[in-house]
């Protein structure tokens, strides 16, 4: 069975993360959703155990059966989480990214990158007003370097076959002219027979705001989620280092999916 994490702080946003995970596994039998609270006051715990059997039950009237339930004292949500990710072998991680006050949104904002950086599991990051429907057009970003040994093809392929969703494979750069490179087209053709079965789209964009071109493109093909690859290279730090990917994260209008790269 696979196992779904919710980080729960209560907070709008997060609640919201635990609703639209909810609705987009309603129905997966194989699949189990934890909502998961880490308290830092012991006495909170009680008060907290039964918010979450609230939400637990408000998800279960609207046909989600298999909810389960994790709290713990904790210092640390991120070595929190990834203790328990590894615990339940977790598919993966849905969170929110803002939190209920300025200094929360600082915190869980921070939280919820963290853990999208850590190579556990992909995180899905939901926008604070998302609202689930369906997932038609998943849209994967890619810089078209080195994709053989970068992409994670088995879990893209899991998410394609999930939804029975349309795969636009998408590259922004200031650097396109007329014809793509000879690299950026064996690169090209790399990424086509991998997903051969899926009959992928491409799009290559020519422009210097990497957020402006991803803003439009997924307006312009009615993107459903948007799955991006942490990449980690020597002398340039994480991957949400770079602005232009914070931004995307956290202004993103549709879900964020951060699969990691083949190890």
């Amino acid at each position: 069975m696979k196992t779904v994490i919710v980080p729960i702080d209560f907070s709008e946003t997060s609640l919201n993360a635990a609703r639209y995970a909810a609705q987009m596994l309603k129905g997966r039998e194989d699949t189990r959703i934890i909502l998961y609270h880490m308290f830092e006051d012991e006495d909170h715990a009680e008060n907290a155990g039964e918010y979450l059997e609230n939400l637990k039950k408000e998800l279960e009237q609207k046909g989600d059966q298999n909810i389960d339930i994790e709290k713990e004292f904790g210092e640390d949500l991120i070595d929190c989480l990834e203790r328990l990710a590894y615990q339940k072998t977790a598919t993966l991680i849905v969170m929110g990214i803002t939190g209920k006050s300025p200094i929360e949104q600082l915190l869980i904002g921070s939280n919820t990158l963290k853990m999208a950086e850590k190579n556990i599991c992909p995180v899905m990051i939901i926008p604070p007003e998302a609202t689930y429907t369906e997932i038609n057009n998943v849209a994967l970003t890619s810089d078209f370097k080195n994709v053989g040994a970068s992409t994670p093809v088995r879990f893209i392929k899991t998410v394609l076959e999930y939804f029975k969703a349309q795969l636009h494979i998408v590259n922004v750069s200031s650097e396109h002219y007329v014809a793509l490179t000879e690299e950026m087209q064996q690169e090209r053709a790399t990424m086509q027979d991998m997903f051969s079965n899926f009959d992928p789209e491409f799009y290559f964009i020519g422009m210097n705001d990497f957020h402006e071109a991803i803003e439009q493109f997924v307006a312009d093909k009615n993107i459903d989620l948007l799955i991006i690859v942490p990449r980690y290279r020597s002398g340039l730090g994480g991957f949400f280092k770079s602005s232009h990917t914070k931004r995307l994260a956290f202004h993103s209008s549709v879900p964020v999916l951060a699969a990691h790269e083949l190890m």
